[in-house]
């Protein structure tokens, strides 16, 4: 069963957000609404990893090196300064937020062929919460695009 190396990919994808957003919250702290906001959700990731981590001690986990090299992504390690860096580092996290989200689906599919109500609990929770940072991220960026890209010089 290959569900474990997506399971892998999913607890991975949601420790990389994780951490990615206390950055830009540190990076961006004079934005108190990012530096909140993104502190609270990366908290949310820390919880799916901890609710998925019944799900990974039944079906295991695979970060071995045969998982495609393309399906996992690297964390914000830096952040940008300006108006521009802001809209920018929201973008990254959209992107790295969009692969949870859609990894979550992938093991909903997986958790209903298994009919396994625990596993489909988890996902429930998690991508309904996942859907709230994609809406979240994106309602930031469209307030940052006119000063980033306009007004800024």
């Amino acid at each position: 069963m290959n569900l474990k190396i997506y399971l892998g990919m999913l607890h991975q994808a949601e420790q990389t957000l994780a951490e990615s957003f206390r950055q830009v919250a540190e990076g961006h702290g004079a934005e108190p609404d990012v530096h909140f906001l993104c502190r609270t959700l990366a908290g949310q990731c820390d919880r799916h990893g901890e609710l998925l981590h019944p799900v990974l001690q039944r079906y295991g986990e695979s970060r071995e090196d045969n998982e495609p090299e393309r399906l996992h992504a690297e964390g914000l390690s830096t952040t940008r300064e300006g108006p521009v860096g802001l809209l920018r580092d929201l973008q990254d996290l959209y992107l790295l937020a969009s692969l949870v989200d859609i990894t979550w689906t992938m093991v909903k599919q997986a958790g209903s062929a298994l009919r396994d109500k625990e596993l489909l609990e988890v996902v429930a929770k998690c991508d309904a919460e996942t859907a709230i940072q994609l809406r979240w991220l994106q309602t930031r960026m469209k307030q940052a695009a006119p000063q980033a890209l306009v007004a800024a010089r």
